[in-house]
């Protein structure tokens, strides 16, 4: 594989970091959760106005046709000029690949424009509180009525449902079929009669997390993505971009920072020649190492028209074992300096939550053992 840049790819690299340097602001420090997607919003929208959202998306439905490469160099320039992430990520990297993957055409029309400038924001509505992992034995039922769904169950671990008007439901239209068999994907208005959500206060101190609760909620049938019973085909492709494509090229720069940094508060304390501590920055050298290639190799594969597959397991698992162990060594060379305020402890906080988010690290090692090693379920 041939890792240089050619001449095009380096001048859209030069053009996407020439634009942010000039239009990227500095996030101001917010009052509350509302204050910052509200910002979020506007900062979004100006990106759309430029055609910076979506970028890998089609042209006609408001991308640059971006490849991969494009893609990956522009995540990278975004990443290292410090902005702000689009506050409407679910839309852009999980809905938008899955209605371009298995929408129609009206609902790529009505629903794709509004995801790019966060005048609709989304959510996701997968995990349950008994079907998290074990995602196929969900039990949110969606009962056929005239004109669609009638869809009752409850959602959990569902980030900024309390701002989206629209969200990805994985649901149950047969209860009779093998559980695989019997799901549907369904597109559910969060403004509809029915929907109750209720924030989870998170070890950080911040809310973004929420319990759905569904009461007979109706989901017109034109809200319905792919066919019948087809739903866990359809979330396969929402999920093998949340753990593959959604984040990996912004989240390598990012982990290449924050090592930087912990190598320079390792040189501060003069804990360099501390045996414990030297292993540890090995280590978090080497895993940062491994989230590149990764990257590479998942990159190789859409410059090959391959979808995203079993192998973005590894680089979701490496990005979790990455993000801990970084926060955990920081604390460790902070000692009892690190304080509950301070920001590398603010992102061990949140590292807890990297194994389980976007699928478990056991049932990751599963899918790796089972669809790449051929292990014996």
């Amino acid at each position: 594989m041939d890792l240089a840049f050619g001449p095009d790819e380096l001048a859209f690299a030069a053009d996407a970091r020439a634009w942010l340097e000039a239009n990227a602001p500095a996030p101001p420090d917010f009052a509350d959760l509302d204050e910052e997607i509200a910002w979020g919003r506007r900062w979004q929208a100006r990106l759309a106005e430029a055609r910076w959202v979506g970028i890998h998306w089609p042209a006609r439905y408001g991308g640059r046709d971006a490849t991969p490469v494009q893609v990956a160099l522009f995540q990278m320039e975004y990443a290292r000029c410090g902005a702000p992430q689009p506050v409407n990520r679910v839309g852009i990297n999980l809905a938008g690949p899955t209605l371009l993957a298995h929408g129609t055409e009206e609902q790529r029309r009505r629903w794709l424009p509004g995801i790019l400038d966060a005048s609709e924001l989304w959510c996701q509505l997968f995990s349950e509180p008994d079907a998290g992992s074990d995602l196929a034995s969900l039990r949110t039922r969606a009962e056929p009525v005239p004109g669609g769904f009638r869809v009752s169950g409850q959602k959990v671990w569902t980030s900024y449902a309390q701002y989206a008007h629209w969200g990805l439901a994985l649901v149950r239209t047969d209860p009779d079929a093998p559980r695989h068999r019997g799901l549907s994907y369904l597109v559910v208005d969060m403004r509809s009669p029915g929907v109750e959500i209720r924030p989870l206060r998170q070890i950080t101190g911040d809310a973004e997390f929420n319990e759905v609760f569904l009461h007979e909620v109706f989901v017109p049938t034109d809200h319905l993505v792919g066919a019948p019973g087809a739903g866990w085909a359809v979330a396969n492709t929402t999920l093998a971009h949340e753990r593959g494509t959604a984040f990996p090229f912004k989240e390598q720069v990012l982990h290449e920072t924050y090592l930087d940094e912990l190598y320079r508060l390792a040189q501060r304390r003069g804990r360099l020649a501390d045996p414990e501590t030297a292993e540890a920055l090995a280590e978090a050298f080497v895993l940062v190492r491994l989230l590149r290639l990764a990257n590479w190799r998942t990159l190789s594969r859409l410059g090959r028209g391959i979808e995203p597959g079993p192998e973005s397991s590894v680089t979701k698992l490496v990005w979790t074992e990455a993000t801990q162990h970084l926060s955990a060594t920081a604390l460790d060379v902070l000692g009892p300096e690190a304080t509950l305020a301070g920001r590398w402890t603010k992102r061990w906080l949140w590292s807890r939550a990297a194994s389980i988010a976007g699928g478990t690290s056991e049932i990751q090692r599963t899918i790796v053992g089972e669809r790449l090693l051929g292990l014996p379920r």
